[in-house]
Order: structure tokens, then C-alpha cells, then sequence
């Protein structure tokens, strides 16, 4: 096939893919949602009527004109203070995605394509990960290494691989027989051509619905952390330790602002990226029906 074929083809199948993902009305919603809620955590800096940090005389003030949200038990804008907690949720999910993916992918084209010793390394390592219960080994890695934003991340993205590094090795495993890949072996083509432009374009579309499952945990994780304060350290707003104030009945009964819109959002954004994740996995999948 030559290489306006190549693109012909290319082009065919992402506007199949894109067709199919529409028939998911759920999922078109979602992403239209996924993207509002990025721009606006982007924007927060503008669109913030307050410093999230900035404390006023209206003590968990109900929500009002001044105030959409109302305010949290030292004054604090809670509008303000959720357009910056989810920035950092955000922030958080996407970053130990990439980081777990990255890993992930590397390690697994490595097991898949050169085998042998590496393949038996790399798997009893991921075993190994994998053995321990996971939010346990979340919550050890938190407790040794100390809470903070930049630990949460590295933390999340180091015990969230295992799972692309499996997914990737199996594709490995079954592209490494096919005619095209044993024809660049027998030409002569180097290793690193044949990983990262013949093989690992192949395994892109099942590592994508992995890493959407990966993000919505990544979610979780960061807001159950926060919550336990064990993640995201005030005054930083993140969705888990703006739940972290709605320990008293008082709170929970009589105060809603300061907690169900964080705990409503979490809901939305977790929802939605798995109805994303869903709806890919059916548009990419080779069987479905047009």
C-alpha cells in the first residue's frame, strides 16, 4: 500500500471511529461536559470572583448573590474555591495518567517484543504490584512519602501501570507474528522502527480507554486522599479536601454548599469519563456493527 493509500485508509478509519462514537449520545454529552469543565478550571484565574484563599467576614455564609456558593467556615468563597479544585483534580488525573500510561506502554512493548529474561522481569515485577490490594499499596506509598500535590501524582502514576503494561504486551504478543512486522524484521528494519512505528500505533486505541479508566481513578484516588488528608494540602482547594469539612452532622445536615457541589462534581466528572471510555472502546472495536 502506498502511502496516499496508507492515508486514504487512515483517514477512513478515524471518520468511522468518530461515527461511531456519536451513536453514544451519553458519551457525546459527557465529552461536551469533560470539555466545559477543563476550560473553566483553566480559565479559574479570570473567571473566579475570588482568591480562592481570600477570607471574609461571612462565616459559612449561605449561597447568595455575593457569593454563588456561599462560603466555608473561615469566609472563603466556595464558587471560587471549587473553579480552583477542580483545576487541580483535573491536574492530578491527567498527570498520573500520563505518567502510568508512559510506563506502562514502554515496559509493556519491551516484555512483549524482546520476551525472555526482560518479559520475565517486567511481569513479576507487575505481578508483584498487582498482588497487593490497591488501595492498601495507595494509602502505604501516600503514608511513607508524605502527602503533597506532586506526590499524589507520582505516587497514582507509578501503582496505576501494571495494567497498560499487560494490556500493551498482550497486543505485542499477537502483532509480533503478523506479516508486516516479520517483514521489517527480515528487511532489516531496526528495533526502535519497528516498536514505535509499526507496533505501537496498533496498540494506541486499547491504551486510550484504558487510560480514560485510569483518569476517573485517578480522580477517586486523589479525592479520597484529600478527604483522609493524606493527599492535597490546604489552603489548595482540590474536590477531595473540600469534602474533608463535611465531617460533622451540623456540616452534612444543615450546611449543604460546603459539600454536595464538590461531591456532585466528582460524581459528574467520574461518570462522564467513564461514559467517554465506554463509547471508545466500542467505536475502536473491530467487530461493532456500523
Amino acid at each position: 500500500m502506498n502511502s496516499s493509500g496508507t492515508s486514504e485508509y487512515k483517514n477512513n478509519t478515524t471518520r468511522m471511529i468518530i461515527r461511531r462514537f456519536r451513536k453514544h449520545k451519553l458519551a457525546v454529552v459527557s465529552l461536551y461536559f469533560l470539555g466545559i469543565m477543563t476550560l473553566l478550571a483553566i480559565l479559574a484565574p479570570i473567571i473566579a470572583p475570588y482568591n480562592p484563599n481570600q477570607v471574609s467576614t461571612s462565616f459559612s455564609a449561605p449561597p447568595s448573590a455575593d457569593h454563588l456558593l456561599g462560603t466555608d467556615q473561615i469566609g472563603r468563597d466556595m464558587f471560587s474555591r471549587l473553579l480552583y479544585a477542580t483545576r487541580i483534580s483535573l491536574f492530578v488525573g491527567f498527570a498520573a495518567t500520563v505518567i502510568s500510561t508512559f510506563i506502562g506502554v514502554i515496559l509493556g512493548l519491551i516484555a512483549g517484543y524482546f520476551g525472555g529474561l526482560a518479559d520475565i522481569i517486567i511481569m513479576r515485577i507487575t505481578d508483584t504490584i498487582m498482588s497487593f490490594p490497591y488501595i492498601l499499596l495507595v494509602l502505604v506509598a501516600a503514608a511513607i512519602f508524605g502527602p503533597g500535590l506532586w506526590n499524589i501524582i507520582l505516587i497514582l502514576g507509578f501503582v496505576d501501570w501494571p495494567g497498560a503494561a499487560r494490556l500493551v504486551r498482550g497486543s505485542v504478543l499477537s502483532l509480533r507474528e503478523t506479516n508486516f512486522v516479520k517483514g521489517n524484521v527480515v528487511a532489516g528494519m531496526p528495533n526502535r522502527y519497528i516498536l514505535f512505528s509499526e507496533i505501537l500505533p496498533n496498540t494506541v486505541g486499547p491504551v486510550m480507554v484504558y487510560a480514560t479508566s485510569v483518569f476517573a481513578i485517578s480522580i477517586l484516588d486523589e479525592a479520597a486522599l484529600s478527604f483522609l488528608g493524606m493527599g492535597v494540602q490546604p489552603p489548595t482547594a482540590s474536590l477531595g479536601n473540600i469534602l474533608n469539612g463535611a465531617e460533622s452532622i451540623t456540616i452534612l445536615t444543615s450546611k449543604f454548599w460546603l459539600w454536595v457541589p464538590a461531591g456532585v462534581l466528582i460524581i459528574l466528572l467520574v461518570v462522564s469519563i467513564n461514559f467517554v471510555g465506554d463509547a471508545l472502546r466500542d467505536a475502536i472495536d473491530p467487530s461493532a456493527k456500523e
